[in-house]
């Protein structure tokens, strides 16, 4: 099973070897298409097989030898019940990605495709990584393909949103390297060793531990990484432009895949190597997460493209994630990780029918609709189901994260009061009224605009990207425990591992040795070494 996870990740790339053969635009398309499809279906043995009662532990590893003397770098892979369902949302796309592009895009087919798949192996290594390092160049590799997706097969103002992408996310993937070459050398030095190593599987376990100010800075530098990534309010800028300019197929990977980066990050990383500065820092991390909230879904409300109002959508909905990462119990955790998939195939598949309404009317301005119900009816149905699923309507799969997020939220012992689910709540709430609005002008009421009556109804192919996507809506909507239990025992073991690594370390702790900034943080009393122990 150890070499079948290593095909999952790198069989992609060979997809594009076959370019060099298969020249034609029609042999690109069709080769793409059949290598995804294997990926994916290489990936179903991985979850079948997959032991859930040890899901804290990683499985299927794969440990290479170190790659540099004196430094213990090493290729080291493996999947836990954090990032299996994320490895399986991302094989899932692949082929949906692949075809939602079919007939759109006309030139540089060959480049095109190969970033796509590049994108897909870079998104499978950064979730199978169990080396910081390792995950330091996928997280970084998947950079470079979506930066040619926007600007080399965006729309009118490409340059401008390739730009404010890469200057974002460079700049807080440097600050994180320099935090992971401290961590590393930290990590060397409790090992006995003193080399560099970045092993997950050590740096995240109770035998390592770093001090206050430590875990403050190195917290700091990696939140900003995945806070950028998230995006997450104050840095989410550059997405509805990103999103906006994007290929329907750069749209689908970046909301579904690529922004899981930044929340699988802060569960993975963030989480039980720094649990001290994680749960001071958890008040400040749920303001912005609830100004977020609230803020998208203000400005989705006044947009008048519908994929600008499905980008800031998404700024809403990410800060549900972020919320229950940070209230540090295992229904808020598990109902995090469990949206992380619920926004990926919900917004994944608006962004597809976005491109597909987009297809037909060349252009995707509310204004310009209207009607179209009568016109493309099962359109409008899987348009409806969608809609349904990201407002969070019972029944379906986004109120089963939401609802676990407000309730754990709630009855958070890191969150001062309960005004933080109380006005998350109220985002969804927002949320039902642009996602409801926005459906109703686009399509009920009469045909205001002689061309929509030309419009044509899904094709075959159209239908069977959005049919996975409804199953999997449907079925965690009414079953969640079939996609929970694979992350429930490793949420349990790692809150429990970050309480006892941050009780021990509070009860080291000299707040005299503390620089004021940070004594004023952090409040080293006996209360508080009970509440961490106290909080599950």
């Amino acid at each position: 099973m150890e070499f079948l996870l290593n095909l999952t990740i790198y069989f992609p790339l060979i997809g594009i070897l076959a370019f060099l053969v298969f020249r034609n635009d029609e042999a690109v398309k069709w080769t793409s298409l059949v290598v995804t499809s294997i990926t994916f279906l290489l990936s179903l043995p991985l979850l079948f097989q997959f032991d859930v009662a040890n899901s804290a532990i990683p499985q299927y590893v794969t440990e290479g030898s170190p790659v540099f003397s004196g430094m213990d770098v090493k290729y080291l892979v493996g999947l836990d019940g954090l990032s299996l369902l994320l490895f399986m949302l991302t094989t899932l796309m692949g082929p949906i990605v692949i075809l939602s592009s079919w007939n759109s895009i006309k030139k540089s087919l060959m480049g095109y495709y190969s970033m796509l798949l590049i994108l897909q192996t870079a998104s499978l290594g950064v979730f199978a990584s169990l080396d910081l390092v390792v995950f330091y160049v996928f997280f970084e590799l998947s950079l470079i393909p979506m930066y040619f997706l926007i600007g080399i097969w965006g729309g009118s103002d490409k340059v401008r949103a390739t730009i404010k992408f890469f200057i974002y996310t460079l700049v807080g993937s440097l600050i994180m390297l320099v935090a992971l070459i401290y961590l590393g050398y930290s990590a060397g030095a409790a090992t006995g060793v003193f080399e560099f190593s970045a092993d997950w599987r050590f740096i995240s376990s109770p035998e390592f531990t770093l001090g206050l100010v430590e875990q403050t800075w190195l917290f700091l530098a990696f939140a900003l990484a995945f806070c950028i990534k998230v995006p997450l309010f104050p840095f989410h800028t550059w997405l509805p432009y990103a999103h906006t300019e994007a290929p329907t197929a750069g749209s689908v990977v970046l909301a579904a895949i690529m922004l899981k980066l930044g929340t699988y990050g802060l569960v993975r990383v963030c989480l039980p190597v720094f649990p001290n500065a994680f749960a001071e820092f958890a008040p400040m991390m749920a303001i912005l997460a609830v100004i977020g909230i609230i803020y998208g879904a203000l400005v989705a409300m006044v947009q008048k493209d519908v994929k600008k109002l499905v980008a800031y959508s998404s700024v809403s909905h990410l800060g549900f994630v972020v919320l229950g990462i940070f209230a540090f119990n295992t229904v808020a955790v598990q109902g995090a990780v469990i949206q992380m998939i619920n926004h990926g195939l919900s917004t994944g598949a608006l962004f597809l029918i976005v491109g597909m309404i987009y297809d037909r009317a060349h252009t995707r301005q509310i204004s310009d609709f209207g009607g179209i119900a009568k016109q493309m009816p099962v359109f409008a149905t899987f348009f409806m189901i969608a809609t349904l699923a990201s407002i969070g309507l019972p029944g379906l799969n986004g109120f089963v994260g939401e609802f676990l997020i407000l309730n754990g939220s709630f009855f958070s012992e890191l969150y001062a009061n309960k005004v933080y689910a109380v006005l998350a709540a109220i985002g969804v709430i927002l949320a039902a009224a642009y996602m409801l609005w926005m459906y109703q002008r686009v399509m009920f009421g009469p045909i205001t605009n002689e061309e929509n009556k030309k419009l044509l109804d899904l094709n075959g192919r159209e239908i069977g990207l959005l049919i996975p996507l409804v199953i999997f809506m449907v079925w965690i909507g009414i079953r969640p425990v079939d996609f929970t239990k694979y992350s429930e025992n490793w949420v349990e073991s790692y809150i429990t591992i970050s309480q006892e690594k941050s009780t021990a370390v509070l009860e080291t702790a000299d707040s005299s040795d503390l620089p004021n900034w940070t004594n004023r943080i952090y409040d080293v009393e006996e209360s508080k070494v009970e509440s961490f122990t106290s909080n599950k």
